[in-house]
């Protein structure tokens, strides 16, 4: 990828520099599925089913994938509600060619999370049955991006969502179309308003609902050197988000320049050492307040690729889940995604 992507959240990849920092994988034999990753084909930035499986090939056993919306090959032409619809169609024909076998044992995309605008209320539904349609028995839901700030560089300028969307009566009568059709939502947003989905949650008890990415801790512009007071903040939020049955949690997604944590600014690529300690306070804490039966590690490729190899990134979650039981284990690395994605 070139320096070049005008998305200042995502940092850039540089291979040379990743291929400084080469890991054994530990615990090689353990099953895992990825249940967050990205493709797509940008300028200066491709990640397609070769990447992909460079990455997966490092020695870890990723037995399968979920793939999660990214605006990837969206439809050109017809309805805006449906355009969407054309990234399902996208990602259905890689999974149905790494479901051939052709391409190594790990089940790419065997699950699917596309994305609908949920803000156009009821008629959501139609959109998302076109989704099912089209995915050929992989759908499993949909992310509509929901991360908000006052600060306008901490927003993501590919969303823009209005502050208060998760209350928005046109984006609950979409989200209500969910549950019926046995679908999921992933929600990304960022720590502040946890409190947001919190209420969601508890007004939408019968909808599965996973938190991306440790809850979007942030660490830069007016959250730099405010680690322990947001961290405080943080857990707090969590804590009350736990009490809802309905959401799990995604452990991973920490490699985002948002999170301030400045791996990719080091000289060197990070070793898993180095991440572990990095993460140990918030993925430890997510783990003792949701259990890890509603906790999955995900890798969040190629976005956290900026800041360290897939590698090194599953040697990091093998550490920090080295006190586990071999349920626990079990459970965090296939387990819990396999459950909450309906996967084979």
């Amino acid at each position: 990828m070139s320096g070049n992507n005008a998305n200042a959240h995502y940092v850039p990849v540089r291979e040379d520099w990743l291929a400084r920092r080469i890991e054994p994988a530990l615990e090689p034999d353990l099953p895992i599925i990825d249940p967050h990753h990205h493709l797509w084909d940008r300028p200066g930035w491709r990640y397609q089913l070769d990447e992909l499986l460079a990455d997966t090939r490092q020695g870890h056993n990723i037995v399968s994938t979920v793939f999660v919306q990214c605006r990837a090959m969206h439809r050109a032409a017809g309805p805006e509600a449906y355009k969407p619809v054309g990234e399902t169609e996208y990602v259905t024909g890689i999974a149905a060619m790494s479901a051939s076998g052709e391409y190594g044992p790990t089940r790419v995309a065997e699950g699917i999370v596309g994305h609908v605008n949920l803000q156009i209320g009821e008629e959501a539904r139609d959109v998302l049955q076109a989704h099912i349609a089209a995915a050929g028995g992989r759908f499993r839901g949909i992310r509509h991006i929901t991360a908000w700030d006052p600060d306008p560089v901490i927003m993501n300028p590919a969303y823009q969502p209005p502050q208060d969307i998760l209350f928005r009566k046109d984006f609950r009568a979409g989200f209500r179309q969910l549950a019926p059709l046995g679908l999921s939502f992933d929600a990304w947003l960022y720590h502040p308003q946890i409190p947001d989905l919190t209420a969601l949650a508890r007004a939408f008890p019968e909808t599965p609902i996973v938190l991306d990415h440790v809850g979007g801790p942030l660490g830069i512009r007016g959250y730099a050197g405010q680690r322990d007071e947001v961290f405080r903040s943080w857990r707090a939020a969590m804590a009350e988000l736990a009490t809802c049955p309905n959401v799990h949690m995604k452990l991973g997604g920490l490699g985002m320049r948002i999170n301030g944590m400045g791996f990719e600014d080091k000289a060197d690529p990070p070793s898993s050492d180095e991440l572990a300690a990095a993460w140990k306070p918030w993925m430890h804490t997510t783990i003792e307040l949701f259990g890890a039966t509603r906790c999955m590690f995900e890798s969040n490729f190629p976005v956290d690729k900026g800041s360290y190899s897939y590698g090194v990134f599953w040697n990091a979650c093998k550490k920090l889940a080295a006190g586990a039981s071999a349920a626990e284990k079990a459970a965090l690395f296939a387990g819990t995604a396999r459950s909450f994605y309906k996967l084979s």
